[in-house]
């Protein structure tokens, strides 16, 4: 017999979190502010950056986006990195990703201050990540499937999360977050053999590897949870890397595409910016 999974509803979520935010903010003496910096004119990040911009001035906060020409050096964006770092009313930094390819996103990476790394892709974070230290800024798409999983099962002591994809924005840090979380984690990339062995395995398959319905009912475990992350368009419509309309006959809990991890990512986002106004806040009255 074939199941009907439960669908996620990442959206909802999302909206409760940033509400909470919102009643927080009311009572800050001033606003948190994040600065998203945009190279280029890739039609997918001008999006992604509009919709952040639009929840966080929803939400009370501050948002500018500093939009550069494609080619802006690597040093004059560096340059740009090291003035907002320096600017006490600024409390989160944002690059947006992908750069055009003559920047190289280590560089510009860490260059942000630590304390404003509210992607959590810095070196200073993603090492705190790794020895499971609260003080950890978490990049916001793991954080976001943390709080989905946890929403849903609960403890994750002793699941099984197979991870397809090791991508320093997704499938690393959430490596790292569900260990810290007592999963048994099974991390898979491109070069794994066997892949549909090792994903029939999973109580928790969180699949981020950027190729449209590639997971198909056949890979998943019954009664599995199922995260899609991915984010493709196909004949003019966005779908996932997980097959979804095959899959949900199979897993027990499935988030669609758009609606899912996508509205969560910006939640915690935002929910890190909070959290770095607050923490620059306290180490100015210290």
């Amino acid at each position: 017999m074939n199941l009907t999974a439960k669908i996620i509803d990442g959206k909802a979520m999302a909206l409760d979190i940033r509400q909470k935010l919102a009643e927080k903010i009311t009572s800050c003496c001033d606003k948190p502010y994040l600065a998203v910096i945009l190279v280029g004119d890739d039609p997918a990040s001008l999006v992604y950056d509009r919709n952040k911009q639009k929840a966080a001035l929803s939400m009370g906060m501050k948002c500018d986006i500093y939009h550069l020409e494609k080619h802006t050096s690597e040093d004059e964006l560096i340059k740009l990195i090291h003035k907002l770092n320096l600017d006490d009313h600024v409390n989160g930094i944002l690059v947006q990703m992908p750069l055009p390819n003559h920047i190289n996103p280590l560089h510009v990476i860490e260059t942000i201050a630590h304390e404003k790394d509210v992607d959590g892709f810095g070196p200073y974070n993603a090492g705190l990540l790794h020895e499971n230290d609260t003080r950890a800024m978490v990049a916001a798409t793991p954080k976001g499937i943390l709080y989905i999983l946890e929403k849903e099962l609960g403890n994750l002591t002793g699941k099984h999360a197979v991870i397809i994809g090791r991508s320093n924005i997704v499938g690393r840090p959430l490596a790292s977050l569900l260990l810290n979380h007592n999963c048994t984690v099974t991390i898979t990339h491109s070069k794994t053999v066997n892949l549909p062995k090792i994903t029939r395995q999973a109580d928790i398959l969180i699949v981020a590897c950027g190729c449209p319905k590639m997971v198909k009912k056949e890979w998943v475990k019954k009664g599995a949870v199922v995260i899609d992350v991915g984010i493709n368009r196909v004949d003019g419509k966005l779908c996932g890397d997980v097959d979804f309309d095959d899959v949900k006959k199979q897993a027990s809990l499935i988030t669609p595409v758009p609606g899912g991890i996508g509205p969560m990512t910006i939640a915690m986002l935002l929910e890190n910016t909070y959290t770095a106004y607050l923490n620059q806040k306290n180490k100015i009255k210290k």
